[in-house]
């Protein structure tokens, strides 16, 4: 079995970088004087640096020998999400149209 070349201080680093962006995104929520739609982007943006850091502290993206495979999971991973996401949308917005 192979170890992992990131160090448990590494894991640690990437937890608490996770910690601060979630909080960020939360007091960006609650507290800041911001309009709306620049709110929507400030989490949207701290969300994908959140994205970024799981994929390479915690989902070891940076490894192994065939990084092709890696990529073409991650894409396949992002279509889902999106999809899921979409649809989960769309169900909600139109649900009410045959009540």
């Amino acid at each position: 079995m192979k170890q992992h070349d990131l160090s448990p201080k590494q894991h640690i680093i990437g937890f608490l970088l996770s910690l601060l962006l979630t909080f960020a995104a939360l007091g960006v929520t609650l507290k800041a004087p911001f309009s709306e739609s620049v709110k929507i982007t400030v989490i949207f943006a701290l969300a994908f640096v959140q994205f970024v850091i799981q994929l390479l502290f915690f989902m070891h993206l940076t490894e192994g020998r065939v990084k092709f495979f890696q990529v073409i999971n991650m894409w396949f991973a992002v279509f889902i999400a999106v999809v899921v996401v979409a649809g989960s949308v769309w169900i909600m917005l139109y649900n009410t149209m045959h009540l």
